[in-house]
């Protein structure tokens, strides 16, 4: 493909898959490693709702509307699962089950009672976003990297989730050491006088913050496996916090090329007419790499020894 047909139609998809994917990864490591990774396909289902109360309040899709819903959904999450598993005196994995279907499901109930039919929010692309079709039918080659006239026809979401990527790398930059303590040793972290109560509700809203950014673009689908699938092979990589960070975002970008790559020209590779979803198969390609880290990994023998910080 010519770069005057890989450009409009190819690149914009493949940066905004491939900034979604490094935006959820990251702060993934630290859920995964707080054996909250079920916290990350929550906030994936319970930012539904947050959006489509915003949306039906404000009656636009703009980003800080729906980026306020979806962080206020999040952590009406968050105490619904501590008040359910304090009150109802159950394990937090049953919790998170209870509260993130009931919230998903009340969501998708509003968008089918409510009238979006003039905007991109319905039910098929809560599940599997619109990537294929954020192209920049502005652009006419590689030059129009370096054009304003064209620039300024960008898809906003490609702007949208790259802020939002520089925000989550800002937020796991600037606490990288309470992060890393309280993960590994709360009791010491409380200690030291840090606020691990506030931290870890910052780690859901700036989870939450992903969520949404990446929601339009490439449905819950891709947000909950990038939340998890990357981390999770990462830690089967290494049992030291920098290089799984590291590894995490190498299995993220490489899900998200290969994944829109296969959607795009794999069937016809094996004889098929027609592409699939990217955010299935960006999805599909994550989860495979997780099945090989699993079986070839080098610490897979040894996830359950303590991991460096």
């Amino acid at each position: 493909m010519s770069g005057e047909e890989f450009v409009p139609l190819s690149l914009t998809p493949i940066l905004i898959g491939v900034f979604t994917a490094v935006a959820c990864a990251l702060p993934g490591n630290f859920l995964v490693l707080r054996k909250q990774a079920l916290i990350g396909d929550a906030i994936s289902h319970v930012v539904l709702p947050g959006i489509v109360v915003a949306f039906l309040v404000t009656g636009s899709l703009a980003a800080w509307p729906m980026m306020i819903g979806a962080a206020l959904a999040a952590v009406v999450a968050v105490i619904l699962i501590e008040a359910i598993r304090r009150l109802g005196r159950i394990e937090t994995g049953a919790a998170m089950g209870v509260v993130f279907t009931s919230m998903f499901a009340a969501g998708v109930l509003l968008l089918e009672r409510s009238d979006t039919s003039t905007v991109h929010l319905d039910v098929e692309h809560a599940l599997m976003g619109n990537l294929e079709s954020l192209i920049w039918l502005d652009a006419y080659g590689w030059g129009s990297v370096l054009d304003p006239i064209a620039l300024a026809g960008l898809p906003p979401e490609l702007p949208r989730i790259f802020v939002t990527m520089l925000g989550v790398i800002a937020f796991t930059w600037l606490f990288w050491r309470p992060l890393k303590i309280s993960t590994f040793d709360e009791g010491f972290a409380q200690g030291l006088g840090i606020r691990t109560g506030a931290l870890g509700m910052a780690l859901v809203i700036v989870s939450a913050i992903a969520a949404v950014a990446a929601f339009d673009a490439v449905g819950s689908i891709i947000v909950i496996a990038m939340f998890i699938c990357p981390p999770a092979a990462a830690r089967l990589m290494t049992n030291r916090l920098e290089r799984q960070v590291g590894w995490s975002v190498v299995f993220a970008v490489l899900s998200a090329i290969l994944g829109y790559v296969l959607a795009g020209y794999g069937p016809g590779w094996l004889g098929g007419d027609n592409a699939v979803s990217a955010a299935g198969m960006i999805a599909a390609v994550s989860g495979l790499i997780l099945a090989l880290a699993t079986m070839f990994g080098p610490c897979r023998s040894r996830t359950g020894a303590p991991i460096e910080a």
